[in-house]
Parts: structure tokens; sequence; C-alpha cells
């Protein structure tokens, strides 16, 4: 045998002058096959190296027992810890996962579920790209009658079970804790606003501004800036203006990180003259000095209860049961950076 190929059953019959089926059937310790059999089809399994393909043998009966995760990126720690909730349920119910990123581009969304659709995955979880407008690609997993859980970022337009986050009411709750403060002139910087979490967190921040009888500036609102250097770039030409923002409201940790680079770079000190306020309390929050005040997601949570909904509500059922939207709560971590007073 060839010693980079791995044994199979077909090795252990041609050894033992006996049937691949009869095999099969000692190695799964079948009554029609004797004790003192089995006995020597294992020890010649174990001779041979041989390991049974779980794989093939799940597909054989229909499944993979593998769950397939799209995600933006697995470098953030919202989406590792998310993976990580994912994992442990799966885990715990003896599946694998198969984890793809796509970047936040729309074509590497793309191809990422087309290989997970050719892996014949059971389900497939996705937080989709900040590109993502189509839900095309979602319906091509349908078509495949491979069920979608989408988590995080979500798609209205497709029918799918969801797991969100309380983004507009938690978003409103943080602007409230900048205008406690003092803060009084409080920019927004934001993602793209085809996004829909993206779109509740601005309309948090708008009520909070407008309930408090602030006014905002059109140029205090700067949507599509979700990474730390078009953050950095948009909020330098704001701390440069005569009536510069006193606080500014970011829709991720990373902007958040943009922000305090472009502070730095104007000598103005961040609480007492710019107060800063994130978003998915990132491992570096608490890092960071002054350490940034965020929004805790859960995402651990958030990623077991949509390997949740997987178990208990889809898996081993004859038909997609009728689908449900999640949400889990969110929770304010108030640090230096927006501790004015």
């Amino acid at each position: 045998m060839n010693s980079r190929k791995r044994a199979t059953i077909y090795d252990i019959a041609k050894e033992l002058n006996i049937s691949p089926s009869y095999v099969s059937k000692a190695l799964s310790s079948h009554e029609s096959v004797s004790e003192s059999m089995r006995q020597r089809v294992r020890e010649k399994a174990e001779q041979l190296n041989y390991k049974h393909n779980s794989r093939a043998a799940n597909l054989r009966r229909g499944q993979s027992r593998t769950i397939g995760v799209v995600v933006p990126h697995i470098n953030q720690s919202f989406f590792s810890d998310a993976i990580s909730g994912i994992e442990e349920v799966c885990f715990a119910n003896n599946h694998s996962l198969v984890i793809c990123q796509s970047h936040e581009s729309y074509e590497k969304e793309g191809k990422a579920i087309e290989t997970l659709i050719h892996q014949n995955v059971d389900c497939i979880l996705i937080s989709n790209a900040e590109e993502t407008a189509s839900t095309d690609h979602l319906r091509q997993i349908a078509k495949n009658k491979i069920p979608v859980i989408q988590f995080d970022r979500c798609l209205d337009a497709f029918d799918s079970f969801k797991v969100i986050n309380d983004n507009k009411a938690v978003s409103y709750e943080a602007v409230r804790s900048l205008i406690r403060e003092g803060y009084r002139n409080i920019a927004f910087l934001g993602g793209p606003d085809l996004v829909k979490i993206f779109r509740e967190r601005k309309e948090g921040f708008i009520a909070a501004i407008a309930e408090a009888n602030l006014s905002i500036p059109y140029n205090f609102i700067i949507d599509n800036v979700l990474s730390r250097e078009r953050a950095n770039q948009a909020a330098l030409p704001l701390l440069r203006l005569p009536n510069r923002p006193d606080a500014i409201f970011t829709v991720s940790d990373l902007q958040s990180l943009g922000v305090m680079d472009a502070a730095a770079a104007l000598g103005i000190t961040i609480p007492s003259q710019l107060g800063v306020f994130g978003f998915a309390d990132e491992t570096f929050s608490q890092l960071v000095t002054p350490s940034l005040s965020t929004i805790d997601q859960h995402s651990a949570e958030l990623g077991r209860k949509a390997a949740e909904l997987y178990f208990q509500r889809i898996y081993q059922q004859d038909e997609m049961p009728k689908t449900e939207t999640v949400v889990i709560a969110s929770e304010i971590r108030i640090r230096q950076s927006s501790r004015r007073q």
C-alpha cells in the first residue's frame, strides 16, 4: 500500500481476504459477525492505522455534521467571541465548524458560500459583509436546502432565523451618558447605511440628541467610515473646526481608535476636551489610554444562541419551522474616555 495513502476498509478486506461489507459490519460490532472475527478486523485496522471516515459515513446518511460560518473578520474579538460561542454549542452536539471570512467583500462572501455548499454543510450561520445588499447568495443556499441563520448583520429582505442586538436602544443610552457628562456638541461616525445595524445605531444617536434638544450640524454625521484609517481621516477635519465636536460617538471600537489617533495628532485631550464612545467592547478597549467607553454586545452569547437555534429548532426537523428573530441585550461599559466630570 502507498505509504502516503490513508488505509480504507478495502485495504483491511484485502489483507484478511474478506469482503469490505463484512469489514464494515465487524468494525461496527454487527451481531452477524463473531467476536473473534471482530477482534481480527480491529487488530488489522490498528496495524494499518485505519481511521473511520466519519465524513463519508455522514454523507451517506444525508448529513455532514458540519456547520458553516461566514463572518467579515475573524481577527476582531467580537467575531472571534461569537465563533467561540458557536463552537461551544456545536462541540456539545458532536458537530464541526468550517469558518470563512469575507473581509467585508460581497464577492468573497459569495465564494465562501459556494465553498460551504460544495462541502455539504448542514447549516450556514452568517454575519454579512458591509458591501452586501443583495440576498441572491443567501437564496442560493436555500435552493440547496441548507438552513440559514443570520446573526449581528442581517438582511431583512431574506427570511431566516436572526440573532441580533438591541442596537438602537443601546446607542440611545450611550449617547445619553455622554450628554449627562456635559458633552453638547456630539458628532457621529457610522458604517455603511445599507447595513441595518449601522442605521439603527445612527437612529439611536439621533433620538438621544433630539430628546436633549441639541442641534447636529449636517457635517457632524459621517457614514461609511468603518475602519480605523477612514475614521481617522473623517475625524481630523472635524476636530480642526472652530466649533469642533466635544464628543464623538462611533459604531465600532476600531473607529474610536482612529478618533483617538486624530485627537493625539492635534493635541486634544481625552476626555476633558473630547469624549469618545465606541461599540463592540473589543479586547483593546480596556488596554488603551484612556480606556475606551464602549458597548458590550455579549458576542459569545449571540453566537451560542445562533447555534442553539439550529439544534433546537431546525436539526432533525422534517420541515423548516417558522422563523424568528432573537434579540440579545447589550450593555454599556463606561470607562475613562467619556468620563468628563
